[in-house]
């Protein structure tokens, strides 16, 4: 997968990907329930990375910010969870976990800028 350094692009980008993943998956219950949690997880990231860069207030970015982390987890639960057999896919998943870790550090630093606001 080609870098994108844009973070709305990027998480744009990997909302994409999943769904790509996810459309070449064996159809059986455990990946059709896990892909629609994909799916929706993956693309929360995104667009609530559009919503932080919006956002009106830095407590409306953090809790923006939280929630792409939260999302970023998830996707990366779903991703795991997902039953795969052909190498090539294995690979790829595999690089959607590894950036859905990064976006967990990404937003862990970014809500960490700003000063404690409760929770």
């Amino acid at each position: 997968m080609e870098k994108v350094y844009d973070l709305e692009d990027r998480t744009e980008a990997f909302a994409a990907n999943c769904r790509k993943l996810v459309r070449k998956l064996n159809r059986d219950v455990g990946n059709i329930e896990d892909g629609k949690q994909l799916v929706k997880s993956s693309g929360s990231v995104a667009a609530n990375y559009i919503e932080a860069n919006e956002s009106l207030s830095d407590k409306d970015f953090v809790y923006r910010a939280k929630v792409c982390r939260k999302e970023s987890k998830e996707s990366r639960l779903w991703l795991r969870l997902l039953e795969i057999h052909e190498e090539s896919l294995k690979a790829f998943r595999a690089d959607l976990v590894r950036e859905a870790g990064e976006f967990v550090k990404i937003f862990t630093s970014m809500i960490n800028k700003f000063p404690p606001t409760g929770r």
